[in-house]
């Protein structure tokens, strides 16, 4: 497996807490109190072979989402749920230019062939769309997406629209909409920092998510993500919270950035790219050398200048600008582009 196509990777030396992760974009807190409460009874309930219905999750998530919860499946992570979409028909899976690479990875997987969204798809496509979207942090508004989707359907394609960082932006998102055509994915990984945990969902009309159910493995839900996913809709006013705190330091940051020389994108995510105009890897280098890890864009097909940063703390993000501004001062880091 190829470590470097993810953020995340403190499996490498030393303990896992013992980095400064500016690769993966997670609430930089850890799991809120309430989360790690909700693990607590799961693992006093992982004695039992889980419910394989997943009632309890459903009903949380179909709560939070303001769906029925017939029409939620819930998931062991969003790459389990983007997996079980790409998986659902065999044509030509369109993606845009710039976007998450494992879109087409998993369309491979499957015997699909992938190109480049330009507007044209054919009975049996799936068009997939990131919104917010990964690297760039930039969301489509919600009348917007419903426009590609009525575009798409109008063609006999699917729609799949990952909301894997709509947490930070929910008001582009599209999961009550229930459209035939349209499966909206969707993680709580990022705004509860659960990786290890797996909670992710499918939204859709009914028939899809039985067509889904069809192909998902039994028992995919475990026990603590299943009491997470339960207590969801009495905790809608930490996540807001939590949402407009990661607003102020994302502002904060980028205009740090922006003093560095970076160009750095409207975000509406939980991580920033930035564009330094000149080759960052002796930087990138440098600063894990100090255990601080830049999540590198090459898997995203973009050059050796842009780093994806996730945001955290003011405090964190305080620790990474003096680093980098020291290692830019000390050597050019490459030729400005």
């Amino acid at each position: 497996m190829n470590g470097e196509r993810h953020g995340g990777n403190v499996w490498q030396g030393g303990e896992p807490g013992g980095w400064l992760d500016f690769s993966a974009s997670l609430r930089p807190e850890g799991p809120p109190p309430w989360a790690v409460e909700a693990m607590r009874r799961g693992i006093d309930e992982a004695r039992f072979y889980p419910d394989r219905e997943m009632r309890g999750a459903r009903e949380g998530l179909a709560s939070w989402l303001g769906v029925p919860p017939e029409c939620v499946l819930p998931t062991a992570g969003g790459m389990a749920a983007i997996d079980l979409a790409l998986a659902a028909d065999r044509g030509t899976v369109y993606t845009e230019r710039t976007t998450f690479g494992e879109y087409a990875l998993r369309a491979a997987a499957h015997g699909r062939k992938r190109a480049e969204w330009q507007g044209c798809c054919a009975a049996g496509d799936t068009v997939v769309l990131c919104n917010p979207n990964n690297p760039t942090g930039a969301a489509r508004e919600r009348e917007e997406v419903l426009s590609l989707a009525e575009t798409v359907q109008g063609r006999g394609a699917r729609l799949l629209v990952d909301e894997a960082f709509v947490s930070f932006c929910p008001e582009v998102s599209v999961a009550g909409e229930m459209q035939s055509g349209v499966i909206v994915a969707g993680s709580l990984t990022k705004a509860l920092c659960l990786p290890g945990i797996r909670l992710g969902y499918l939204c859709a009309d009914l028939q899809t998510i039985k067509r889904m159910e069809e192909l998902a493995l039994p028992w995919a839900l475990s026990a603590p993500a299943a009491c997470v996913a339960q207590a969801l809709p009495e905790h809608r006013q930490e996540l807001a919270a939590d949402a407009e705190r990661n607003r102020i330091r994302r502002e904060s940051f980028a205009a740090a950035l922006r003093a560095l020389g970076a160009k750095v994108g409207a975000s509406r995510a939980n991580f920033l790219l930035a564009d330094f105009g000149r080759d960052m890897t002796a930087a990138a280098a440098r600063l894990k050398a100090e255990r601080i890890l830049v999540r590198t864009c090459a898997s995203f097909a973009l050059g050796p200048g842009f780093w994806r940063l996730g945001v955290r703390t003011e405090a964190e993000n305080g620790r990474l600008i003096d680093a980098l501004s020291r290692i830019l001062k000390e050597e050019p880091c490459g030729e400005r582009a």
